[in-house]
Parts: structure tokens; C-alpha cells; sequence
């Protein structure tokens, strides 16, 4: 399995291009799949975990109008990318336009994937997140002291 940790912002190219993180590379360089992401980022996925996500789909015993529609929301708009030589990745015009991505993107790691988000979004969506570390204290205490 793939963690992908850690963050950092770059400029988005004339191209449309930017660079994935050098620490995320190796887990890429058969390439991957970008999707829309929750929140309104751009969700980055190693092939292995894009190729687990389509199986669940397949098999978790969803209601067929749940599962079309998830699959017509994930496949139609999921684009499958190779790293150029310099380890950048194309944002295709309408995962850009969908995330608001327009001249720099922050690339984080969320353990199984990674998103890359539009700058001020990724802030506005953090500052809503407060109740986070509640969360993360109440997995730390033992079975039965949960509040």
C-alpha cells in the first residue's frame, strides 16, 4: 500500500502542467488516474487504488441506481496520466475548471490518494475543519472510553 504524505504548492504552467511532489513519484511512475475529488479538488489515484476503488464498486452490493450513479460520476470524467520527464502531471481543462485551479495548486497527501486543490479553497475548507482533532483523539483512547 501507498501513503502519500505531506504537502507543497506550485505554479500551474501555460500548459496546463505542474509537478507532483518528488516524495510522491515513485508510487506514480506507471502513472495514475485524476478524478473529481470531494470538496472540489482533483483526486490523484496510483492505478493499483483506482483499479481497487472500480472493483468495490463492482462488488460491494450497492442498488443498481446508486451505483450508476457513482460510476457515471467517476468514470466519465477520470483521466488516466503518465509523469512527463520532469515528474509533472496534466490537469485536463475540465478537472481545472471544476477544483477552480487556475495559476498555482497546492498537492497533498490524504494516505491511500493525494488532491491537489486550488489554494484558497484548501484554506477555506480547513478552517472549517475544527472538530478534526476531536475525531482523532477519540481513535486513540481505548474501546469503551469513547465519548
Amino acid at each position: 500500500m501507498t501513503t502519500f504524505v505531506g504537502q507543497a504548492t506550485y505554479k500551474v504552467d501555460e500548459k496546463g502542467r505542474i509537478p507532483i511532489p518528488p516524495s510522491f513519484r515513485s508510487a506514480l511512475q506507471e502513472g495514475g488516474f485524476l478524478t473529481p475529488g470531494a470538496e472540489g479538488c482533483i483526486a490523484i489515484y496510483t492505478k493499483a487504488k483506482f483499479e481497487e476503488i472500480a472493483q468495490t464498486l463492482q462488488t460491494k452490493g450497492l442498488a443498481p441506481a446508486a451505483q450508476r450513479k457513482v460510476q457515471r460520476n467517476l468514470f466519465p470524467k477520470a483521466t488516466e496520466f503518465k509523469l512527463d520527464a520532469q515528474g509533472r502531471v496534466m490537469l485536463p481543462p475540465e478537472l481545472r475548471q471544476t477544483a477552480g485551479i487556475e495559476t498555482s495548486a497546492i498537492v497533498i497527501g490524504v494516505n491511500e490518494s493525494a488532491e491537489i486543490w486550488n489554494p484558497e479553497r484548501l484554506k477555506a475548507f480547513e478552517q472549517d475543519q475544527s472538530s478534526v482533532w476531536d475525531v482523532i483523539e477519540s481513535l486513540q483512547k481505548p474501546r469503551g472510553q469513547q465519548e
